[in-house]
């Protein structure tokens, strides 16, 4: 071999050894200093159907004004105190041109939408079979209301652009879409098919998968399902839950039947978990049947946990219901929503269902709760804040 060559091959392998070995080095002192796993938590609250009847409209007029704030005093601590509330605004607030009026087309006093923000609600759901109830313009000035109220983010309808939305809290994404099974039979504008968000697989599938890679949860809300179907929810709901979660979906929040179904945790095909409430029922009403008054507050922790520069591990590390009671008295007066374990045997005793249906009882409300085999909250979730 040429002298000259044989140099140049041990320099160049001499070379090639002390920059591998400056790459040890320095990858070496990097995991010395690497960050300490970080957690961050985030709590989520969703509430059931707020019905407003013509029986509440009625009773909380006030010479020309509406006041709904009596109704949610008992139960704002609660909600104020989550990092993120949800409620399903079951009515559209189309303004008192359209009339207010209760079932079975509804149109609810725009002073609702400032008491719902005041209680501490951030998400608002609006797809609901209610959703056009007064028509396009009805709904138009529901989300036109909504931009002026401060603090609160719209999902399931939309004047215009993408349906999802994005919440970022405690250095956690949550991504929210929303969709329900129907109108009750009006339809949407030949010119706006997108101002709900109908149950629609393909359109589903699209936007799910076009949400899952901008966030860190990826949450739907469902208003679906047979009313009044108590504790078990149908097979449709089922059905729709395992394809939520086979899009990799994270948490379902399901309501319409109007009273309490159960929770389900079904495996994805990753191997993670969706947690699924299929109904959590009535939050206001004044519907007359027992079953109806008993409803829940969906309480979700969600965990993001890890170093900086590495994957970050995910998941639901708790979930729960808390039961609340829809009191209302004779004549519809004092409509008011509390957690069932402040309500006593003495507001019961006044409770107008309780003149018109003896069974209705504590150990009825706790036989349905325990039907659910879903972990109860029975104290306040937040009490060192």
């Amino acid at each position: 071999m040429n002298k000259f060559l044989y140099i140049f091959i041990l320099v160049f392998l001499f070379s090639c050894k002390l920059k591998t070995k400056t790459a040890e080095t320095y990858i070496e002192d990097i995991n010395i200093e690497e960050e300490k796993p970080k957690r961050y938590s985030l709590t989520l609250i969703a509430a059931g159907d707020n019905l407003f009847h013509e029986t509440i409209i009625r009773t909380h007029r006030e010479n020309d004004t509406y006041n709904f704030s009596p109704i949610y005093t008992e139960i704002k601590s609660i909600v104020e105190k989550a990092d993120i509330a949800f409620i399903n605004q079951e009515t559209v607030m189309g303004g008192e041109e359209f009339g207010y009026s209760g079932y079975p087309t509804f149109n609810t006093p725009q002073s609702i939408a400032q008491t719902i923000a005041d209680t501490g609600f951030d998400i608002v759901n609006q797809a609901t079979n209610h959703s056009m109830d007064m028509g396009r313009n009805g709904l138009h000035a529901t989300l036109n209301l909504w931009e002026k109220i401060e603090g609160i983010t719209v999902i399931g309808a939309r004047k215009t652009g993408l349906s999802r939305r994005i919440t970022v809290k405690n250095n956690i994404a949550l991504g929210f879409l929303s969709y329900t099974y129907g109108l009750n039979g009006f339809a949407l504008p030949a010119n706006e098919p997108n101002l709900v968000s109908l149950i629609n697989r393909n359109k589903m599938t699209e936007e799910i998968k076009a949400l899952r890679p901008l966030c860190d949860f990826l949450i739907v809300s469902m208003h679906w399902g047979e009313e009044y179907l108590l504790a078990e929810p149908g097979a449709d709901q089922i059905d729709l839950a395992r394809f939520l979660a086979d899009l990799d979906v994270d948490l379902i929040i399901g309501h319409h039947p109007h009273v309490l179904q159960r929770t389900e945790v079904l495996i994805r095909p990753n191997g993670k978990k969706t947690v699924c409430f299929y109904s959590l029922g009535n939050f206001v009403s004044n519907q007359r049947e027992k079953e109806r008054v008993l409803g829940a507050l969906m309480f979700v922790t969600f965990t993001k946990e890890g170093p900086l520069y590495l994957p970050r591990e995910l998941s639901i590390s708790d979930y729960a219901m808390i039961p609340v009671i829809c009191h209302f008295e004779s004549n519809y007066k004092n409509t008011k929503v509390y957690p069932l374990y402040s309500y006593t045997q003495e507001l019961l005793d006044k409770h107008l269902l309780v003149q018109l249906d003896k069974t209705m009882d504590m150990n009825f409300f706790y036989s349905v709760l325990t039907r659910l085999g879903t972990k109860m909250i029975m104290h306040d979730p937040f009490p060192s804040q």
